[in-house]
């Protein structure tokens, strides 16, 4: 075979290599259909459009990766005060049935199970106002105190969650939840 055949050759010899890289075998490739033998080729991804695609997923990590894990006090923070208002909903679906609030000593046990000291209420709801007494998210119960003296208020009923640090007071994240300030943040 001469060069010039040999040159006439290697475009169809170069498609062979081509398509049985990209998983497109067949037996004559020269009698493959234009629009096929583009599908063949284009299946595979070249080197540099993986890298691309990568340094893509890189950037967008770099930029979203500190946001949220930055957040995760704060979403505590935010599932304690829906927490308590859950609570809240619970104690006042308590005194609607039984004319009063729970008392200290009778404490948010009794949102599940009918108390057994102070004021027993003769109208508890069977099966309790709440399916379960939760603890805050950093795993601590929750306090409560029924009836509060705020000052120169009387405040029916006191819900806390000491926060991060576990501990009264505090600031920041370390700042305690309490039912009468969930707004103020």
């Amino acid at each position: 075979m001469s060069i010039r055949e040999q040159i006439n050759h290697w475009p169809i010899i170069m498609m062979w290599r081509r398509t049985q890289r990209a998983s497109c075998l067949h037996a004559a490739p020269t009698t493959q259909h234009s629009s096929r033998r583009r599908l063949c080729e284009e299946q595979a991804f070249t080197f540099i459009e993986i890298m691309v695609v990568v340094a893509i997923l890189a950037i967008l990590a770099a930029l979203v990766v500190p946001r949220i894990m930055g957040r995760t006090d704060d979403a505590k923070r935010t599932a304690a005060k829906v927490q308590i208002r859950n609570i809240e909903g619970a104690l006042q679906l308590y005194k609607l049935d039984n004319g009063v609030y729970p008392s200290t000593e009778q404490g948010l046990r009794s949102l599940v199970e009918k108390p057994s000291v102070g004021v027993i209420p003769k109208k508890w709801k069977l099966g309790g106002y709440l399916p379960k007494l939760p603890e805050d998210p950093w795993g601590n119960p929750y306090k409560y105190l029924s009836p509060v003296q705020r000052g120169e208020y009387k405040v029916e009923y006191e819900i806390t969650s000491l926060g991060t640090d576990g501990e009264v007071g505090g600031e920041g994240v370390n700042a305690d939840i309490t039912n009468w300030n969930l707004d103020k943040e």
